[in-house]
C-alpha cells in the first residue's frame, strides 16, 4: 500500500472512529503540501465539517492526533486554517530511496495486457511538414511513449493523405512547368521539391485569377453582386474593419513603431476586393483553366489512367523520402502507415449495416444521414445521393479497419482542435454502430501554433517548414553553447552531436510543455535558454547530477541507511520521485505530455536549488553523502526517464 493510499484509509478510519460516519476515498481530498508549509501531504477538512458538526481547524486537530497514532510513517502534523499538514517519517523516505535509487526503470509501470491506437501526424503529400505538424508529431510521440510507460501496448500509426485535388495541383505544376526536374537534379530536398511546385500552382493560379478579375464575365458577375444586400452588409463590416485598422495605426505611430505618413490603403477595403476574394474557390471550380486541368488530372487518376499514376506515385515517393528525413530528426518513427488511397472508399458497408440497424436512414433524394440531435449534435451525411462516400464515411471504415488489423482496445486521434465536432460526431456513430472499441475513442486535440512574429500562413509559401525551424533551432543552440564556451576539448562531430541534442531538447520540450489545448508561441531564441522552463534547462541538471555522480563514484553508499535527519529540500524531492510512477498513469489516463514536461522542470528546478545550498561530496558526515549521492541517482535516473517519454535524450555534458 502506497504512503496516499495509507493516509487515505487513515482518514476514512478517523472519521469512522471519531465521527462514526463512513466515508471512501473519493470523499478525500489531499495535495502535495505547498512549499511554504511545513509537511509532505495536506488533507483537506472543510468536506467534514457537516459529519463532524465542528470547525475545521478543531477537525484537522482531532484528525492529526489520530491518524499520527494510528498510521505508520505519519511522523507528526500542524494545522494552517483548517487544512492538515502531515510529515512522513524521515525512516519511510530512507527506506524509499534505498529501494529505487538504483532503479534506472522507476515510474515505469508493468504490461496491463491493453492495447491502444496513436494516430498522428497524418500529412498530405503535396508539401514539407510545417510547424503545426511538428506540434502534432511531437504530442502523439510522446502521448505514445507515456502509454507505453503505463503498461499499454501502443501501436503508432498515420494515415496519408496522398490523394486528392491538391495532390493533383503539385502534380500538374510539375508536368507544366518543371521540364524534367527532380530532387536530384537541383539538390532540394524531396518534399520541399513537391511543396515548390504546390506553390508555384497557387502562384499561376493568382495570376490567372488576377487577370481574369478584369473581364466582361469577371465585372458582370461583380456588378450583379453589388446589387445585392450581402454587398451593403459587406460595406458594413468593411467600413467597421477599417475604422478598428486606423485605432491600430494610429497606436503604432504614436508608439513609435511606425513611421508618421503610415496610411491604410483604400485597395483593401473596397468591395471589389471584397467580392474577388470570396468568390475564388468558385471561380478554381467553374472559370478557372488550370483548375479544369487540375480536376481532369484528378479524374485521370481517379480512373486509373497509367502515366497519371506513374507520375503520382513518383512524386509522392519523393515526399515520402523527405518526410522520413524530418522522422529522423525528430527520432520518431511509425508502427503501420494507412493511405487515403487505399482507404477513401472503405465505410460503405457500414453504412448498409447502419442502414439495417436504423442507425442510419436515407433521404427521398438517396442521400445517406444520421440524426445525432438527441446527443445535442446535428444530423450528418454518412453517404451522398449518387452512393459516393464522404471523409465521415471513410474514418468510419478507417476506424473498422484498424480494430481488424491490430484488436486495440482505445484509439487516440492527435488532430488540431478545429476538428472537434468532426470527432464528436464520428465517435457518437461509433457508439450507435455498437463498434467494441467504440468507448475507447479519445481525440488528443491541440491548438495553433504561432511564433512571435504572428500565425502561420499556408498555401502562399510563407509556411513554416518544419526542416527550417529545427535548423533555426540548431543554430540558436550552437550559438548559445559557443558563447559559453563548454564543448571545448571534444571533436567536433561530439560538439556536432550534443548541440543537435540540446536542440531537439529545446524544440520538444518548448511545445510539450504547453497544455495541448492552449494555443501558444513557439520561439527559437527563447527555447534553448538554460535559466527558462525549457528542456536545456533540465538536462543541464542532469549533467550536473552526472557530474556529481562520477565524482562520487567509488564512494561507498550503504551509510545512507544511517542518515538521520533529512533536510526540507531534500524531502520535497523525494516526494516529488515518490509521485512519479503515479503521474505517469495519470498523464497517459489524461492523454496529456505536458504533465511529465513539467514534473521534469519542476524536479530539474529543486535539483539545481538542492545543489547550490547543499554540499554533496563534501558533506558534514558520510551518511549525509552516501544519502545525497542516493538522491542523485534517483533524480538522474527519473529526469533521464521522464524525458524519454518526451522523446529527449540526455547529454552527459553541454
Amino acid at each position: 500500500m502506497s504512503i496516499i493510499e495509507l493516509i487515505q484509509d487513515g482518514v476514512i478510519k478517523a472519521v469512522k472512529s471519531l465521527y462514526g460516519a463512513d466515508i471512501s476515498p473519493a470523499d478525500i481530498t489531499m495535495n502535495s503540501t505547498r512549499k511554504e508549509f511545513e509537511g509532505d501531504y495536506t488533507v483537506v477538512t472543510f468536506p467534514f465539517t457537516r459529519i463532524a458538526r465542528k470547525k475545521p481547524d478543531e477537525i484537522a486537530e482531532e484528525m492529526g492526533q489520530f491518524l499520527v497514532r494510528e498510521v505508520t510513517h505519519i511522523q507528526q502534523y500542524n494545522v494552517i486554517k483548517g487544512f492538515l499538514n502531515l510529515s512522513v517519517s524521515d525512516s519511510f523516505w530512507r527506506q524509499f530511496l534505498e529501494e529505487i535509487h538504483h532503479n534506472e526503470q522507476f515510474g515505469r509501470q508493468p504490461a496491463n495486457g491493453q492495447k491502444v491506437l496513436v494516430e498522428f501526424s497524418s500529412p498530405n503529400t503535396n508539401k514539407p511538414l510545417h510547424l503545426g505538424h511538428i506540434r502534432n508529431i511531437l504530442l502523439g510521440w510522446s502521448a505514445s511513449q507515456i502509454l507505453e510507460a503505463a503498461g499499454y501496448e501502443v501501436v503508432k500509426v498515420q494515415i496519408v493523405n496522398d490523394r486528392g485535388i491538391a495532390i493533383c495541383k503539385s502534380m500538374l505544376a510539375w508536368e507544366k512547368y518543371a521540364n524534367g526536374a527532380t530532387p536530384a537534379s537541383t539538390g532540394i530536398k524531396s518534399d520541399h521539391f513537391v511543396g515548390d511546385y504546390y506553390v508555384l500552382f497557387e502562384q499561376k493560379f493568382q495570376e490567372e485569377y488576377k487577370h481574369w478579375q478584369h473581364t466582361e464575365k469577371a465585372q458582370a458577375l461583380l456588378a450583379g453582386w453589388l446589387a445585392s444586400k450581402e454587398a451593403l452588409k459587406a460595406e458594413k463590416e468593411l467600413a467597421q474593419k477599417r475604422a478598428k485598422d486606423q485605432k491600430e495605426l494610429d497606436a503604432k505611430i504614436a508608439a513609435g513603431t511606425l513611421p508618421d505618413d503610415s496610411t491604410l490603403q483604400d485597395e483593401d477595403y473596397s468591395l471589389g476586393k471584397y467580392f474577388f476574394k470570396g468568390f475564388k474557390d468558385e471561380y478554381f471550380n467553374q472559370y478557372s483553366t488550370l483548375g479544369a486541368e487540375a480536376r481532369t488530372m484528378l479524374l485521370r487518376w481517379e480512373e486509373g489512367d497509367e502515366p497519371t499514376i506513374a507520375l503520382w506515385r513518383r512524386m509522392n515517393d519523393w515526399v515520402y523520402e523527405g518526410f522520413n528525413e524530418t522522422y529522423e530528426k525528430l527520432g520518431v518513427h511509425f508502427d503501420k502507415l494507412y493511405f487515403e488511397s487505399n482507404t477513401y472508399l472503405l465505410g460503405k458497408d457500414m453504412v448498409e449495416k447502419g442502414l439495417a440497424e436504423r442507425v442510419f436512414y436515407r433521404k427521398d433524394d438517396g442521400s445517406v444521414w444520421a440524426d445525432l440531435t438527441d446527443a445535442k449534435l446535428d444530423h450528418k451525411a454518412v453517404m451522398r445521393s449518387d452512393g459516393t462516400s464522404l471523409y465521415i464515411t471513410q474514418d468510419l471504415g478507417t476506424a473498422h479497419l484498424r480494430y481488424e488489423d491490430f484488436g486495440v482496445e482505445k484509439m487516440v486521434y492527435v488532430v488540431a482542435d478545429e476538428q472537434n465536432y468532426h470527432f464528436q460526431v464520428l465517435f457518437e456513430i461509433l457508439k450507435r454502430l455498437k463498434e467494441p472499441y467504440a468507448n475507447g475513442l479519445h481525440h488528443l486535440a491541440y491548438g495553433m501554433v504561432d511564433l512571435p512574429t504572428g500565425k502561420m500562413k499556408s498555401r502562399e509559401g510563407t509556411v513554416v517548414d518544419a526542416d527550417d525551424l529545427i535548423a533555426e533551432v540548431v543554430e540558436e543552440a550552437r550559438k548559445n553553447s559557443q558563447e559559453r564556451d563548454t564543448l571545448s576539448g571534444i571533436s567536433a562531430e561530439e560538439q556536432n552531436a550534443i548541440v543537435n541534442q540540446i536542440a531537439l531538447a529545446a524544440l520538444k520540450f518548448f511545445i510539450i510543455k504547453v497544455y495541448p489545448q492552449k494555443r501558444m508561441t513557439f520561439d527559437p531564441k527563447e527555447s534553448v535558454d538554460l535559466q527558462g522552463q525549457t528542456g536545456p534547462y533540465v538536462q543541464n541538471a542532469y549533467v550536473r547530477v552526472r557530474s556529481v555522480l562520477r565524482k562520487g563514484g567509488e564512494l561507498d553508499l550503504s551509510p545512507a541507511t544511517a542518515y538521520e535527519k533529512l533536510e526540507a529540500q531534500e524531502r520535497e524531492m523525494l516526494a516529488q520521485l515518490y509521485a512519479f510512477p503515479e503521474l505517469v498513469q495519470t498523464a497517459a489516463g489524461d492523454y496529456d505530455p505536458s504533465a511529465i514536461a513539467n514534473f521534469c522542470y519542476d524536479l530539474a528546478k529543486a535539483y539545481h536549488r538542492f545543489y547550490h545550498d547543499y554540499s554533496i561530496l563534501n558533506a558534514d558526515t558520510e551518511a549525509a553523502k552516501a544519502f545525497r549521492l542516493q538522491l542523485s541517482r534517483a533524480v538522474a535516473n527519473v529526469l533521464k526517464l521522464g524525458m524519454s517519454l518526451l522523446g529527449i535524450e540526455m547529454p552527459e555534458r553541454m
